[in-house]
C-alpha cells in the first residue's frame, strides 16, 4: 500500500494490541490518528481507552454507546432469520463488525481521514469482515491492516516494541493470554492457547458470562417475552428498549447456565477452529422467536425460512452484511414477520430454554381443527382420502415398476 496516508481512523480498544498499532501507525506512515473505541456491550469501563489515546498525543478521540443501534439494528434483523451458522453459532462476533465499520467509515468522512485501520490478525475471519463492509460503504477509503505488513509477528516482539516506544504495557499484560476473548452484548467469544485442542475440554474459568449447568438453581424460573413484528419487545410484561431486553435475558439465561457452546467452526479464510462462546440471552431469543414464528406463520413461508436461514447466516459470518444478496434475504424475512406478535412463555433450567406456551392474536392455530374430540370446522376425514390418493400416485406407479424388475 502506498504511504501517502494524511490521516486514520483506528478501531481502539485501548488494549495493549491497538495501543502498539496507534503507534506504529504514526511511526511507520507518518499521519495524523483518530481513534474509535465502541461500546457494544463488552462489559468493560472504556475512559481508560480514553486518557490512554490522550496520554499517546490522540487529539481527535470518538467513544461512543452503540449498544442500542447494535441490538436494534443489526442483531435483531439477524434474529427475525434465526441465523444459526453451521447449525449452532449465534453469530454473536460476526454481527458487530459491519457496525464497527459503519462507523469507521462514517468518522473518517467527517474527521477528512482517508484511511481506516484495524487490528484483526491475518488469519482470521475478522480483517475480512471490516473491509468488505468498509469496501461496500466507501468504495475509495483505504484499509490499514497491520498484522498483515509489520514483523511483530510474536508476544515478545510486541513487548519489545511497547517498551521501545514508551507504550505502557501492564504486568497482567506481560505473561501470555491463556485464550483471547472478544465480547459484546450478544455474546462472548473465548479462543487460542489452552483451547487450541479440540480433544480436550475447555476449563471451567473460560466461562465468563454462564455459571456452570450443573450449579443453576435447582428450581426452573417461567418467564414471558412478548413480540411485535418479529421483534422482542418486552420480558415479563415489562417493554424494554432492544438493549436493556438483551441484557435482561443476559443476566436469566446467565443464571441458568444458558447458552455455552464448544464450536469446532470453519473459518470464511479456510481454516477450521475452536472457540467456545456464551450467549445465554440470545439462545432465549430465538427459543422464544421460533416459538411465536410456530404459531403465526403459514408453513410455506416457515418453511423457507428455514432453507434460506442457512445462505443468511453465511453470509453474516463471512462478512456480507452490506451485501445486496443479504439486504434481498433481509427484505424477505422481514416480509415474513408482519404477524409475528404475541407472547411466548419459557421455562428456564440447568442450561436449557424450552418453549411451555405461545399465544398471538394473528395464531394461525385452530384448535378446533386439531382437536381429537369432534370439531365443528370445516374439516371432513373423508377429504384426506383422495389427498393421500394423489399424492401416492407417483409411488404407486414407482412400486409397480421396481416389482416388474425384481428390486
Amino acid at each position: 500500500m502506498s504511504k501517502k496516508i494524511n490521516k486514520v481512523v483506528l478501531a481502539y480498544s485501548g488494549g495493549l494490541d491497538t495501543s502498539i498499532i496507534l503507534k506504529w501507525l504514526k511511526n511507520e506512515y507518518d499521519c495524523e490518528v483518530v481513534t474509535f473505541t465502541a461500546d457494544l456491550g463488552q462489559g468493560e469501563e472504556l475512559e481508560p481507552a480514553r486518557k490512554k489515546a490522550e496520554m499517546m498525543g490522540i487529539k481527535e478521540i470518538y467513544i461512543e454507546d452503540l449498544r442500542e443501534e447494535f441490538v436494534r439494528d443489526f442483531v435483531f434483523p439477524m434474529f427475525r432469520a434465526n441465523a444459526l451458522y453451521e447449525g449452532v453459532y449465534l453469530l454473536g462476533t460476526s454481527i458487530a463488525r459491519p457496525l464497527i465499520s459503519k462507523r469507521l467509515v462514517e468518522i473518517a468522512m467527517e474527521t477528512g481521514a482517508d484511511a481506516i485501520s484495524h487490528g484483526a490478525t491475518g488469519k482470521g475471519n475478522d480483517q475480512v469482515r471490516f473491509e468488505l463492509s468498509a469496501m461496500a460503504l466507501n468504495p475509495n477509503i483505504k484499509v490499514i491492516a497491520p498484522w498483515r505488513e509489520w514483523d511483530l509477528q510474536s508476544r515478545t516482539s510486541l513487548l519489545a516494541y511497547a517498551e521501545q516506544n514508551q507504550i505502557p504495557v501492564p504486568k497482567d499484560k506481560r505473561g501470555e493470554a491463556p485464550f483471547s476473548v472478544d465480547a459484546n452484548l450478544l455474546h462472548t467469544s473465548s479462543e487460542g492457547k489452552v483451547l487450541e485442542d479440540p480433544a480436550e475440554e475447555a476449563p471451567e474459568y473460560v466461562y465468563q458470562r454462564t455459571v456452570n449447568p450443573e450449579d443453576a438453581p435447582d428450581k426452573p424460573e417461567h418467564i414471558t417475552i412478548g413480540f411485535e413484528k418479529g421483534d422482542a419487545v418486552s420480558v415479563n410484561g415489562e417493554k424494554l428498549s432492544p438493549a436493556m431486553l438483551l441484557t435482561k435475558l443476559n443476566e436469566l439465561g446467565g443464571k441458568h447456565g444458558i447458552g455455552r457452546l464448544d464450536l469446532v467452526e470453519n473459518r470464511f479464510v479456510g481454516m477450521k477452529s475452536r472457540g467456545i462462546y456464551e450467549t445465554p440471552g440470545g439462545t432465549i431469543l430465538l427459543a422464544a422467536h421460533r416459538g411465536i414464528e410456530s404459531i403465526t406463520l403459514d408453513r410455506g413461508a416457515a418453511h423457507l425460512k428455514d432453507e434460506i436461514m442457512p445462505r443468511y447466516a453465511e453470509l453474516i459470518y463471512n462478512g456480507f452484511w452490506f451485501s445486496p444478496e443479504r439486504e434481498m434475504l433481509q427484505a424477505l424475512i422481514d416480509q415474513s414477520q408482519g404477524f409475528v406478535s404475541g407472547e411466548v412463555s419459557l421455562k428456564l433450567y440447568k442450561g436449557s430454554a424450552h418453549v411451555v406456551g405461545r399465544s398471538s392474536p394473528y395464531s394461525l392455530y385452530s384448535e378446533d381443527l386439531v382437536t381429537f374430540e369432534e370439531g365443528t370446522g370445516s374439516y371432513d376425514h373423508h377429504d384426506a382420502e383422495g389427498f393421500i390418493r394423489l399424492n401416492g400416485l407417483r409411488l404407486k406407479t414407482y412400486g409397480a415398476r421396481n416389482l416388474k424388475m425384481g428390486k
